[in-house]
């Protein structure tokens, strides 16, 4: 499985919101802005479910998700793909939960997307732009 760096993970906290992409079954994009993210692991992203109406609808026709990491304080530009499943159960949610609630607790924190990593790719200006890193 595609493993984020200490350098991806890095830029991705340093963001405090993410533009996350999906497509529905016919491939009508969405791109919406996600504050509540995590990294579980460095095969597995988290996004908490608070307000998506088209991006869930979305994953349930098509499973897949990117996010786009680029802003201040990041070095480099990185796009992430991933296949996601849904989940509004079990320990990682509540765990998850828990701490988006201690955040930001006028959120309902619903769900959550999981976002297993399938491909990283560079989107920095250049020759070499598009590329994939991992």
């Amino acid at each position: 499985m595609v493993q984020l760096t200490d350098d991806l993970i890095e830029a991705f906290n340093a963001l405090r919101i993410i533009p996350l992409a999906t497509a529905d079954k016919d491939g009508v994009p969405n791109v919406a802005p996600m504050g509540a993210k995590s990294i579980a692991d460095p095969e597995t992203i988290l996004v908490m479910d608070n307000f998506m109406q088209k991006t869930v609808a979305n994953i349930r026709e098509n499973p897949k998700a990117a996010i786009y990491v680029w802003g201040e304080g990041v070095k480099g530009c990185f796009q992430i793909h991933g296949d996601v499943t849904y989940e509004d159960e079990g320990e990682q949610f509540e765990a998850f939960r828990k701490e988006t609630l201690a955040r930001m607790p006028h959120v309902p924190a619903k769900g959550m997307l999981v976002i297993k990593i399938t491909d990283i790719y560079t989107c920095v200006a250049g020759p070499g732009a598009g590329n994939k890193i991992v």
